[in-house]
């Protein structure tokens, strides 16, 4: 290599160094971890030490004022990478070309400061949900045409999602509401959230963007189909009505539970019994478990009735 066309080094402080962003894929799960140690160039054979290096480097880049982006490492998913590439697994230089790819279309957060500890927890959160969208868009597209009058069910189902959704803000009124869409599928279950607050006026609610286009697409990927998904929403008042003068100290407002169960391509009211059945049942044993303090399981309000006719597959 002659004189003229070889690299200028920079050291690590250098200007341009802020103007190039970096990228970190990290093995949030200790299982994933254990995985990608049967690759000899991979370099970590201990979980905690692995992520406290991560974070040092993770703060070391943000002293130096360069943007890095956080995406997950899927052990699973990387091997595939390379298998389709035609990549050595064994090779950082692979796991560098599959951290950039994850980056530009997978699930990512950008790193400002906060601790890993509690960003892990909001990464994985973000997969998820990005992973129920895109399953959730695939059910949708695989919907078909109506039998009886030709309409796309994937746009029939969205319309009437987005509906749905209105009618559940403006009968759950005043306070802030967290809902949650659930739809079984194979292996999982898709899930979406979205958290919104309502005000007295009864004007609409502010709604996230990229929350609410999540949550219509998975609530119209389960009015779509025969599967019987189900929203849950826990809404805490936004005011005390307690009237506890200012400066007193007060437990909370309890929050208040409801939940619909989504047949025939609507949400249908689940009673009081049933929610509190459901969060106060173990999932894994059947054994009943305390319910949440200062909570309380109400049914699910009644909504009009749903527009125009239910199209079928």
């Amino acid at each position: 290599m002659t004189p003229t066309t070889r690299p200028t080094r920079h050291p690590a402080g250098h200007p341009l160094r802020r103007d190039v962003p970096s990228t970190a894929a990290v093995l949030a799960d200790a299982r994933d971890f254990a995985a990608m140690r049967r690759y000899r160039t991979f370099p970590f054979d201990d979980h905690r030490r692995y992520l406290q290096q991560l974070e040092t480097l993770l703060r070391t880049l943000a002293a130096q004022g360069v943007h890095t982006t956080l995406c997950l490492f899927d052990p699973t998913a990387f091997a595939g990478y390379c298998a389709d590439h035609g990549l050595d697994p064994d090779d950082p230089g692979s796991r560098s070309r599959y951290t950039a790819a994850v980056a530009c279309t997978g699930a990512s957060l950008a790193y400002d400061g906060t601790p890993l500890d509690r960003l892990l927890p909001l990464l994985t959160e973000e997969a998820a949900r990005r992973a129920s969208w895109d399953r959730a868009t695939t059910l949708l597209a695989r919907a078909g045409h109506c039998a009886e009058c030709g309409h796309d069910l994937a746009h029939a189902a969205f319309t009437r999602a987005t509906t749905a959704l209105q009618h559940l803000l403006t009968a759950l009124g005043d306070g802030t509401h967290h809902l949650v869409c659930t739809l079984p599928d194979a292996g999982d279950s898709l899930r979406a959230y979205l958290h919104t607050t309502g005000t007295p006026d009864g004007g609409p609610p502010q709604l996230p963007e990229s929350e609410t286009l999540v949550f219509c697409t998975v609530l119209a990927a389960a009015l779509a189909q025969p599967a019987t998904g189900a929203v849950v929403c826990r809404t805490t008042p936004t005011d005390d009505p307690t009237g506890t003068p200012a400066g007193t100290p007060a437990e909370p407002a309890p929050a208040t539970v409801r939940g619909w169960r989504l047949r025939d391509a609507w949400p249908d009211p689940i009673s009081a019994a049933e929610i509190f059945d459901a969060y106060c049942t173990d999932p894994e044993t059947d054994e009943p478990i305390p319910p949440e303090h200062r909570v309380d399981y109400a049914p699910g309000l009644p909504l009009p009735p749903p527009p125009g006719p239910h199209c079928h597959p």
